[in-house]
């Protein structure tokens, strides 16, 4: 029968007609579906595919009140298109800044806000945070009630930045609620809105991440997912390339360096990829099948590929991409 019950692991409407369809459960007594279920017991997952439109119109939803809005994004992959979801919402907007553990300790929260500001998109305030050492955790809630406009506060980003981990984590520090929501490092785990009250003065309205198509993650395995996805800061590693040499990184990346003098490339990636480099690459053909993009480089730019991080290239020189044809990358002004 249909049930007005929503999963508290996801949002999606709860059913328990059609094993086959989203909201499935076993029983209308269940908090979760079964999906939420199987991935929070098990770490199992079953893909949802949602369209961007319909996300897009729950944002809108957004836009058509007052409330405070967190904008919340991944450090190792900041999106090309920030302003995107800023044009949709023109509500008082914090930009959070998340996982910073995963970024060398080396690197200093005020080059980040820096390069955020620097794109002049308004926000009222940008803060750095990570969820998983407990990190600004404090201040950002104090922020949050200072910014407030009525009691709820709606939480958007994309898939895999974290909306879900940053909310359980102010649940556990703030709340005597029990809700949790089912996080996976997997894309499109929220499937609708999910309120949950912190506390009298304070709702949080989570929503679904706008699906990044071009992300990597969306391109490989449930198996190289995990290997993408970083745990723990990550360990830079630098290589020295001259003319006629290539980066490799798993079955997934080829860097070839085809024009400029010596240069240093500098990998922030998941520490559990693996690297090679290859010292001809005239003698390799090895991913030359992938789709090739040519880039010219400017001094001190990153190379970004949407969802496996970055590669900061030091001198200004020409570099041939092999990559999935349907993974994104840019070139950015260096972020470290």
């Amino acid at each position: 029968m249909d049930s007005e019950k929503r999963c508290a692991g996801c949002g999606v409407l709860l059913q328990d007609e059609n094993v086959l369809q989203e909201g499935y459960t076993t029983s209308l007594e269940n908090d979760i579906c079964q999906r939420c279920f199987r991935m929070k017991n098990y770490g199992e997952y079953q893909i949802v595919t949602k369209s961007n439109e319909e996300y897009i119109n729950i944002l809108k939803g957004v836009a058509q009140t007052k409330d405070l809005v967190l904008y919340i994004t991944d450090l190792l992959n900041l999106e090309k298109n920030i302003e995107e979801i800023r044009s949709i919402i023109p509500n008082k907007m914090i930009l959070v800044l998340n996982k910073k553990d995963v970024l060398p300790k080396s690197v200093k929260e005020t080059k980040l806000i820096d390069y955020l500001a620097s794109k002049n998109i308004h926000f009222e305030e940008v803060i750095v945070v990570s969820v998983q050492k407990n990190y600004n955790i404090d201040y950002l809630l104090k922020r949050i009630k200072f910014y407030q406009t009525t009691k709820n506060v709606y939480v958007v980003g994309r898939t895999n930045a974290g909306k879900s981990s940053l909310i359980n984590k102010l649940i556990q520090n703030y709340s005597c609620n029990t809700q949790e929501l089912t996080m996976s490092p997997l894309p499109s785990t929220t499937l609708n809105t999910v309120k949950i009250d912190i506390n009298e003065h304070l709702t949080l309205i989570d929503t679904p991440g706008l699906v990044d198509i071009g992300s990597i993650l969306n391109h490989v395995d449930e198996k190289m997912v995990k290997k993408i996805s970083a745990k723990k800061e990550i360990k830079p590693r630098t290589y020295q390339l001259r003319k006629n040499q290539s980066i490799l990184i798993e079955d997934l990346v080829r860097i070839d360096y085809v024009e400029g003098e010596r240069n240093s490339f500098t990998l922030f990636v998941s520490n559990d990829l693996k690297v090679r480099r290859l010292l001809n690459l005239f003698n390799n053909e090895e991913l030359k099948d992938k789709n090739k993009i040519t880039y010219s480089v400017k001094y001190d730019e990153d190379l970004v590929i949407s969802g496996l991080g970055f590669i900061k290239i030091v001198n200004k020189g020409v570099i041939d991409l092999y990559i999935d044809k349907d993974v994104d990358s840019f070139m950015r002004k260096s972020l470290i």
